[in-house]
């Protein structure tokens, strides 16, 4: 009896989503989630192959995505234009922006060598229409050389117990923090009448607000880890807590000695990073 080889081609995927209506990436039973609606759309465009998508960083619900990476193996070569496909059977939260062949034996997660994360504050007297659920609101006073500093003792290797859930299952709680810093702008919403919205330093006929961002990227993140960050920076940059007191948390201490978890609709995942 001949043995039939059949060629296995790896599968690397570009995506990017609004995380709003979805219970996170992980397939879930009975709820709506990225891994579902892709695999889902993957197997209506492959003919009812079994995909199974690895991912490189898994988000929670509500939590958005610039470019999330996700690969999957394959029993033969994928149609010319995949991403096409699957966009075109997919809901319109969800885009693949890219469908690439990758080398033998690419794996998303195990291959990644950094993410980056991004979250977005809003520091203004009043909400706005334009950003809700895409940033945190945030009315309060704020410091934001406070948040400098806490973004400046991040970078380095640190135990982030403080920063995770304390009912986890994650064994391992050091994590190395290559970039972390706040970055400013303000965010122009066009007056009754003024057009399209944009971002831009010029005056005008515009409600001013300053749009925070916090950049961050790791060798790996835990759960919740930049949102309780952030939680707890904003309790710095409000006087509730002191820079010396954010730098102790970075020593192991125990989850409710930090802030609190700030919302997911402010939090992206920004990038992935490979050899």
């Amino acid at each position: 009896m001949r043995c039939i080889l059949l060629a296995v081609a790896t599968i690397r995927l570009d995506i990017e989503y609004d995380g709003s209506g979805f219970s996170g990436w992980a397939r879930q039973p009975g709820l709506r989630t990225v891994q579902g609606e892709l695999e889902t759309a993957l197997a209506t465009v492959l003919g009812g192959a079994d995909v199974d998508l690895i991912v490189a960083g898994r988000t929670d619900a509500g939590v958005h995505a610039l470019g999330q990476v996700a690969s999957f193996s394959l029993d033969s070569r994928p149609p010319a234009d995949l991403a096409r496909a699957v966009n075109s059977v997919g809901p319109d939260d969800v885009t693949v922006t890219a469908a690439t062949i990758a080398a033998d034996g690419f794996d998303a997660r195990r291959d990644a060598t950094s993410r980056s994360y991004l979250y977005r504050v809003l520091a203004a007297r009043t909400p706005s229409p334009f950003e809700r659920g895409r940033a945190l609101w945030w009315p309060h006073p704020l410091e934001r050389s406070a948040l400098d500093a806490c973004a400046s003792a991040l970078v380095g290797s640190h135990d982030f117990t403080a920063f995770t859930p304390t009912q986890t299952d994650h064994v391992r709680f050091d994590r190395q923090i290559f970039r972390a810093e706040w970055l400013w702008g303000q965010a122009h919403i066009p007056a009754r009448g003024g057009g399209g919205l944009s971002i831009s330093d010029s005056p005008g006929p515009h409600r001013s607000q300053e749009m925070g961002v916090l950049m961050i990227t790791a060798d790996a993140f835990m759960r919740n880890m930049v949102r309780v960050l952030v939680g707890t920076m904003l309790d710095v940059a409000s006087g509730r807590r002191t820079l010396a007191e954010f730098e102790t948390l970075l020593k192991g201490a125990p989850r409710p000695a930090a802030g609190d978890t700030a919302p997911p609709h402010g939090l992206y995942l920004e990038s992935v990073s490979y050899e």
